[in-house]
């Protein structure tokens, strides 16, 4: 986001909770976000806020996703009102939507999760509530969230590092269900774009304000068909063995109450649960219809391409066979 913004000819502040780079064109700020005292330097003379800061959605731990997605964006938005900021961009997520079950060109019409599939998605619902609500073009501040899904690219510390050493732990043999369902992954090229096209496009009556985006490659493909490329661009074997996904998400469930009714005695967090089973045996891809219409989005990025770049930045990953 950073860079692109600075190609562009932006100034470009950076408030983080850590400094994790060094740019001379960039001013740096680190703070908790939830402090809404910390938050004012970095926001004084600027026009566009993005939001994009999260726990990471592996995390299990709720309180601190309540703090910083919930709280953390009140504090964002009062100390964005109090600032002067005309313009915020929340980095949402299409999970907000998505409960466990096939949704095929899902658009953002669909109503939010009323049973979210993880913590992380419970708290995203609540932000981007936050968020869109707070739009009040009468005072001159306009807000909308983007919301991507399956953000894949060079420097991702989850995807790609976490479905390597998930290979080299011996667990991505088998596929869940048919290896039909078809999934969206977005590079992370065409989710900054998709970005700076809405903060470009909010203004006074602009269809942007108030709403959330679907920002997506556009090239919805197979989960397991995705996760094999990646696979074997780095070397390593792509799942063969099939498990029927109703058979799979039964063991994740009977998984969990076992773990649960131990909880008293030992603590172990399971990487093989219900969620999981959802995210990789179901369709979940969205229209990003919307966005194409109402601020000219396209995929600056196809598939191919990104996903050739990706495997191209992780040559510490790739395995060397003997």
């Amino acid at each position: 986001m950073v860079e692109k913004l600075l190609d562009k000819g932006y100034s470009v502040n950076v408030f983080d909770i850590q400094k994790r780079f060094d740019h001379d064109r960039v001013q740096f700020f680190l703070g908790d976000l939830c402090n809404k005292e910390a938050l004012l330097p970095a926001l004084q003379d600027v026009s566009v806020a993005f939001h994009c800061a999260s726990p990471a959605p592996s995390s299990d731990n709720r309180e601190l996703f309540y703090k910083v997605n919930f709280m953390g964006t009140k504090a964002v938005i009062e100390a964005c009102k109090e600032a002067g900021v005309q313009k915020l961009v929340l980095t949402s997520s299409a999970s907000v939507v998505f409960e466990g079950t096939d949704i095929k060109n899902g658009t953002e019409d669909l109503p939010y999760a009323k049973k979210p599939i993880d913590y992380y998605t419970e708290t995203k619902i609540l932000q981007e509530k936050e968020v869109l609500s707070a739009n009040d073009p009468d005072n001159n501040f306009f807000t909308t969230a983007i919301r991507p899904h399956g953000i894949f690219g060079p420097r991702d510390p989850q995807l790609v590092p976490i479905l390597i050493q998930a290979a080299k732990s011996g667990k991505m043999k088998f596929i869940i269900g048919d290896g039909k369902n078809l999934v969206d992954f977005t590079y992370v090229d065409n989710v900054v774009h998709g970005h700076i096209l809405a903060a470009e496009h909010l203004r006074k009556d602009s269809p942007v304000c108030g709403k959330a985006f679907h920002i997506t490659n556009d090239e919805p493909i197979p989960f397991w068909a995705f996760m094999s490329r990646i696979l074997t661009g780095l070397n390593y074997d792509a799942p063969k063995y099939y498990i029927p996904y109703w058979l799979a998400y039964y063991l994740a469930l009977f998984l969990s109450l076992v773990l649960w009714l131990l909880s008293p005695l030992i603590t172990i967090k399971p990487t093989f649960t219900p969620m999981r089973v959802a995210l990789a045996g179901t369709f979940h891809y969205y229209s990003c219809e919307r966005a194409k219409r109402d601020m000219g989005y396209k995929p600056v990025v196809s598939l191919d391409e990104a996903i050739d770049r990706t495997l191209q930045s992780y040559p510490h990953l790739r395995r060397v066979k003997a």
